[in-house]
């Protein structure tokens, strides 16, 4: 009896572990009765009939990612690639639109990504593909929420994570880049130098200004100074003329102590003999003389013309 009772208590175990089976979460799992939809199990441990409920296939209902790189022309004919994610998942209430009305989801999304991106490219120029990339992506959310609502999937996000256009375009665009920037760094140096020109130019004349300035005030005090040795002369006796080849001797005796001082200057003034003050003064006091005799004749002779 024992012998017959095992093999049926080991068939009965067989029959009710192949009954049982999981379903993980996020997932929901679809239930056939010989190849008849029978029910759709969620998460956790189900319940089956062996041999003749069978588990057709398993769904997530995880946020997914699809990326589908397109090609494409824009307006000014330039060729471009762009790469489009997609972000869907299955509507927990329409698992069974999910399954059952599409074999290869994936292809109809690409189609669908396709379209509405070959047409919406096509209108922009290249620099409006990179500035308007999210008016793509909505556009094809958009067309892609109306159309795969129906199949049991909801579109979370579509995002234009990448475009690429042509190498030679690239490396064109980046000329262009490169040489308005050269353009911009050209006419800042320019702006500079002509700063640096002005404001040179500017302390030049102040310089030149406060130069001048100091050499007139140099000369007013040596015109001062003169008159004041003049005056002192006069009173001790000795005339203009005098006075004025002395302090003129006096200068010249002056500049040979401080060339004297010199110990590698080259300079020699002559005459420099000994009698040369004497002989100096006397042709210098004659000179005085007679410059002040043609003056006074001149007045004369001028005088009478008038009368």
């Amino acid at each position: 009896m024992s012998f017959i009772l095992f093999p049926i208590i080991f068939l009965g175990l067989i029959i009710i572990i192949t009954g049982l089976f999981t379903v993980k979460q996020q997932s929901a799992a679809i239930i056939e009765r010989f190849g008849k939809f029978q029910s759709i199990r969620q998460s956790g441990l189900q319940l089956k009939i062996p041999l003749v409920d069978r588990v057709s296939g398993r769904l997530s209902l995880k946020i997914q990612q699809l990326d589908v790189i397109i090609e494409t022309k824009t307006l000014d004919d330039v060729f471009v690639r762009l790469k489009v994610s997609v972000q869907y998942k299955v509507i927990k209430e329409k698992v069974y639109d999910a399954f059952y009305k599409l074999d290869y989801p994936h292809e109809q999304i690409t189609s669908y990504v396709f379209d509405v991106v070959r047409a919406e490219v096509p209108k922009m120029k290249l620099d409006d593909v990179f500035v308007k990339k999210d008016d793509i992506a909505l556009a094809v959310k958009a067309e892609l929420n109306d159309a795969m609502l129906d199949y049991g999937f909801d579109i979370i996000k579509t995002l234009v994570t990448d475009i690429d256009p042509d190498p030679q375009v690239k490396a064109a665009m980046n000329r262009i880049n490169a040489a308005d920037r050269e353009k911009t760094a050209a006419q800042y140096e320019g702006d500079a130098q002509r700063i640096l020109i002005v404001e040179k130019a500017k302390a030049e004349a102040e310089s030149k200004r406060l130069q001048g300035q100091g050499i007139a005030d140099q000369r007013r005090e040596i015109a001062r100074g003169l008159e004041e040795s003049v005056e002192v002369l006069n009173r001790v006796g000795i005339n203009s003329q005098e006075a004025s080849a002395l302090i003129v001797v006096t200068q010249h005796y002056d500049t040979l102590q401080s060339l004297g001082e010199e110990t590698n200057s080259n300079l020699i003034l002559l005459p420099n003999a000994p009698q040369a003050g004497s002989n100096m003064l006397n042709d210098m006091v004659a000179s005085f003389t007679a410059s002040n005799q043609i003056g006074e004749m001149m007045k004369e002779n001028k005088k009478k013309k008038e009368d």
